[in-house]
């Protein structure tokens, strides 16, 4: 089950941001909670939720930083957009026209979520008291690499994540399979697994907190959105390629104060390796109220590796079970349509043929 930590007391969110948008400063040594070996103690919740987009918007071209002010006018916009999207709505309003009014939110695209359900945070984060235009740093641009020809190549081959919808079974005149079973649906659709929540993290629509739990041999990173715990063996080897998991294989070590995590033997889906991606975290305990996340992703899908940092603030928020696929009635609802428009095509098709006036389905 998604559930919105909009509904948590207001005083708990805005302590989240401002730990967001106050500016990150390395602790002393005595600020910082270690572990009874002298490890940096990484244990705690983290709420990662922020307003700095993930790319760079292009208007900045090179530019790394904004100033205070800049920062100040962005989230001052964001938080009223917030406000303006969670005021209540019109009982008298009239239903949305089929197919949706083509605006932001639910009524564009029937069946989306309302902003009460989103938690994307609304402040940004500032790295030794400086806000960044985005996360990614690395290219310079902070937009991501193009596509390589290998990454063209294996996209071609993926089913996107949404089909148009015609109202005609069409998949049956293209001869794809979209939706014969669960097994043809996205990972994301299965509530199986999400990538850009796990492995590397970034600010997300929803359900942003981790957990970290730490001994002396393991790091277990417990991912709120699709409640997926990643576990990291210190001081070990990765297993061998043949075995793998959507989230990758992780192994870890300190490099002085800084956790390295190396993630590599990643699925595409379900039975498919995703050859070649490795993924390398950094997590620097900055203060007993957060810490630094650096990432670097190595992907043949791009022509060049690409990378970033933010902060993750500590929070007392607690994490909520992402329970999707137990509550998932969209999936069956998503079948059973498709059932019935297939059902429609053939009949239709039958009848055209019966009466000899072409395939009926134009």
């Amino acid at each position: 089950m998604r559930i919105d930590r909009a509904a948590l007391p207001i005083s708990l969110l805005a302590v989240s941001g401002m730990l967001i948008a106050v500016p990150a400063v390395v602790a002393g040594e005595e600020e910082i909670p270690r572990t009874a070996s002298g490890k940096p103690d990484l244990t705690g919740r983290y709420n990662i939720a922020s307003s700095t987009p993930f790319e760079r918007p292009s208007e900045f071209g090179d530019k790394l930083f904004l100033t205070v002010e800049e920062a100040e006018e962005i989230m001052a916009r964001t938080r009223a957009a917030v406000a303006r999207s969670n005021a209540a709505s019109d009982p008298e309003r009239s239903a949305p026209p089929a197919g949706g009014d083509g605006s932001p939110g639910a009524a564009g695209a029937v069946g989306g979520y309302n902003s009460f359900w989103t938690d994307r945070g609304s402040d940004r984060f500032a790295i030794d008291g400086k806000f960044r235009t985005s996360i990614l740093t690395d290219p310079p641009n902070g937009r991501m690499p193009s596509l390589s020809e290998a990454g063209k190549a294996r996209r071609a081959d993926l089913h996107p994540y949404a089909y148009e919808n015609t109202g005609s079974a069409w998949w049956l005149e293209t001869g794809d399979d979209p939706y014969d079973g669960p097994e043809t649906l996205s990972v994301l659709d299965r509530c199986l697994y999400l990538g850009a929540a796990a492995t590397p993290a970034r600010p997300i629509l929803y359900n942003n907190l981790k957990t970290i739990t730490q001994t002396e041999d393991h790091v277990v990173i417990l991912v709120e959105w699709m409640h997926w715990a990643k576990v990291v063996r210190l001081n070990a080897e990765h297993a061998p390629p043949e075995v793998r998991s959507l989230g990758g294989d992780s192994i870890g070590w300190w490099e002085g104060d800084t956790l390295v995590v190396e993630t590599t033997n990643f699925l595409a889906q379900p039975g498919v390796p995703r050859e070649g991606l490795k993924v390398v975290e950094r997590f620097t305990r900055q203060s007993a109220d957060g810490l630094l996340y650096e990432f670097t992703v190595h992907d043949p899908d791009y022509t060049a590796p690409y990378g970033g940092e933010f902060i993750w603030p500590q929070t007392e928020e607690q994490n909520y079970e992402y329970a999707c696929h137990e509550g998932n009635y969209a999936m069956g609802n998503i079948l059973r349509g498709a059932r019935l428009l297939e059902r429609e095509y053939l009949e239709q098709k039958a009848q055209a043929e019966s009466t000899g006036s072409g395939s009926g389905l134009e």
